[in-house]
């Protein structure tokens, strides 16, 4: 057998691995490690701004995990979530790099925001609206991000690069709508028409928590089974492992590119219509809450992996809902939960760094 008959097996085999080297131990060692890193660093940021490390993140726990009401918010926050983590799982397995899930996310919220309250007014049933409304929110994530699919599979152009553009253009053209084409002249703040809370997406069990957490951890776990357990997960992710193999193994690395630029884009635009239409209920002008590029980190601690992901998200969920809450009980800036976000960068860039040279020792 010649070297190239050989190329796309041993690709192939390096594509199932799980993300990550070395047994077990290590793999939670470097997901939970950069974690507990980017806490203790925090700890330190509020010594520096004279808080008590453990009050905040006691109230944090308190606020958002220990009372019903912060628990039920911090629930209904993962919904959206989870859905952009299915969106970079998809990408990131198959060795893409979308990076434009917010502008994805926004504009998709703007349809959905623009088009639900109107059908309902229009005698649409509201199981039929919710309905529709999630395939437009799909639908314009996914239109949003065949520019740079097209891009980067005839042309080879960077996908950061475009997406990234394509994300601000997003973001921008999102708040022009809203301002202009979409605005409710009932109000005096520049919004969407408001869809009524009856109207939203169901709530769980009696409580708060809307029905989007359902749909976030269905997608999420659906889209860890596609990507590791059929065939078509395996060929995209052969094409992230080694586009060279994937072609002498018969594979059109075009299309597939394409196929995971749709399906990612789809993703977060949907992302963005369980957010309206289980929580929001409107867009207002300049509203961006740019959870894309937060929750990059976590599906990295999560090794790429949709079941991890879900305990990823939940504890950022909780993070942002208690920190909110702490920041006006303490004094903390209300943004001190992306400093968090900012330190678990660095420290998840170190763990990788050692997890490279501990898988470099052990070839050599």
């Amino acid at each position: 057998m010649n070297n190239q008959q050989t190329v796309a097996p041993t690709a192939l085999r390096k594509a199932t691995k799980p993300a990550g080297g070395g047994g077990w131990v290590w793999a939670l060692g470097i997901s939970i490690g950069p974690l507990l890193a980017a806490l203790a660093l925090g700890g330190l940021v509020l010594l520096a701004m004279g808080v008590n490390p453990f009050t905040y993140y006691g109230y944090v726990v308190h606020r958002a995990i220990l009372s019903q009401m912060g628990l039920e918010a911090t629930l209904t926050r993962m919904g959206p979530l989870l859905l952009i983590a299915a969106s970079l799982i998809v990408a990131f397995r198959a060795g893409i790099w979308n990076l434009g899930g917010d502008g994805q996310f926004l504009l998709a919220a703007v349809a959905v925001a623009a088009a639900t309250p109107a059908m309902l007014t229009a005698g649409v049933p509201v199981w039929v609206n919710l309905a529709i409304g999630l395939v437009i929110g799909a639908a314009v994530g996914a239109l949003w991000g065949v520019l740079p699919a097209l891009l980067k599979a005839w042309q080879g152009i960077n996908e950061i690069i475009t997406t990234m553009m394509m994300s601000f253009l997003g973001v921008s053209f999102a708040n022009v709508l809203v301002k202009l084409l979409f605005l409710d002249p009932t109000t005096t703040t520049p919004q969407t028409a408001t869809l009524p809370v009856e109207a939203r997406l169901p709530r769980l069990f009696g409580t708060t928590v809307s029905s989007g957490l359902i749909i976030g951890i269905v997608v999420v776990i659906a889209v860890h089974l596609m990507m590791t357990r059929t065939a078509f997960g395996m060929r995209l992710r052969l094409v992230g492992a080694s586009p060279r193999a994937a072609v002498h193994a018969g594979l059109s690395v075009p299309r597939l590119t394409i196929a995971v630029f749709t399906i990612s884009a789809a993703l977060a635009g949907l992302s963005g219509a369980v957010d309206i239409l289980g929580t929001q209920g409107n867009v207002r002008a300049d509203w961006n809450p740019a959870y894309s590029l937060t929750v990059v980190p976590l599906v990295f601690l999560a090794r790429l992996n949709g079941v991890g992901s879900i305990a990823y998200v939940f504890m950022f969920s909780a993070l942002t809902i208690g920190g909110e809450s702490a920041a006006r009980k303490l004094g903390v800036p209300s943004f001190f939960s992306l400093v968090i976000v900012a330190l678990l960068l660095i420290t998840l860039g170190l763990a990788e760094y050692m997890d490279k040279r501990r898988q470099d020792r052990a070839r050599h």
